[in-house]
């Protein structure tokens, strides 16, 4: 049974109109020992205004929270960062001003745009489209160490206009290669994310091939979150998990106490 959910989000995300206190009384009803709050600080985003979390106000208020919970269930404050290229002092220096137990960095935007909107595909190619975002997400893991796992590695599979169309995880094998091996490289993770259940995919964000293949090349930091942004989606999923990361080659998972990992058993 996985018993920690490391990617979950409130009201103080843009995307989310959920309380805090509704997540972890869903996390208890769901057995969990442990739960990091984990939401958006997504700085020169494609729209103005959004994604910008008042640290301050975020931090007290989940430090509350955890004091009032500490007997039943362990808060992680944490934060996802929208990684871009252009952003790497300014998102070093923000997150130095606050000792968060748990930093996912993301790509979200690419070129100025979200894959979550239509226009991020019009005039070119699936396929460029999605290299595009890969060429992104290595350029970003080269430029930024203030993070702790990269999360949904393939969240642009999520969006793609036409997903009746199959995606091979093949056609991109080799940037794919090159992501994982420096992400392991500077002693960074990657997360098993299962909003690609609840996106209508038949596998987590990585997909199967992906988590296998950062197995093989020696991976070993995997923490697992549902990027719940409502009750209903806390530990979204997550029986599907142990089976599936065993065929992977996993026996373990990860969960972070003051930036530093700890492993539990599959």
């Amino acid at each position: 049974m996985i018993i920690a959910d490391y990617h979950t989000h409130t009201h103080f995300s843009s995307d989310s109109k959920t309380h805090p206190e509704a997540q972890i009384q869903s996390a208890v009803k769901k057995g969990l020992s442990y739960l990091c709050f984990t939401d958006h600080e997504d700085m020169d985003y494609c729209f103005p205004d959004e994604f910008q979390l008042d640290i301050p106000a975020y931090t007290s208020y989940m430090e509350n929270l955890r004091n009032i919970y500490e007997k039943q269930i362990q808060i992680g404050i944490g934060i996802e960062i929208g990684l871009q290229p252009h952003l790497s002092k300014r998102l070093s220096d923000f997150v130095s001003t606050y000792p968060f137990d748990f930093i996912i960095g993301s790509s979200h935007v690419v070129q100025h745009m979200d894959p979550y909107f239509p226009e991020f595909w019009n005039g070119r190619s699936e396929k460029e489209s999605i290299l595009s975002y890969y060429e992104d997400t290595l350029e970003n893991i080269k430029r930024f160490d203030c993070f702790d796992v990269y999360g949904h590695i393939d969240y642009i599979i999520r969006y793609r206009p036409d997903k009746t169309k199959p995606y091979n995880y093949t056609d991109y094998a080799d940037i794919l290669d090159e992501i994982l091996k420096t992400l392991i490289q500077k002693g960074k993770g990657i997360e098993c994310n299962t909003a690609g259940f609840k996106y209508g995919l038949s596998q987590p964000n990585p997909e199967r091939a992906l988590l296998t293949r950062y197995k093989e090349l020696g991976g070993e930091i995997l923490t697992i979150g549902s990027d719940a942004h409502e009750p209903a989606h806390i530990a979204y999923d997550f029986e599907k998990l142990p089976s599936l990361l065993k065929t992977c080659g996993f026996d373990y998972y990860t969960i972070f106490h003051n930036r530093n990992p700890e492993f539990l058993s599959l």
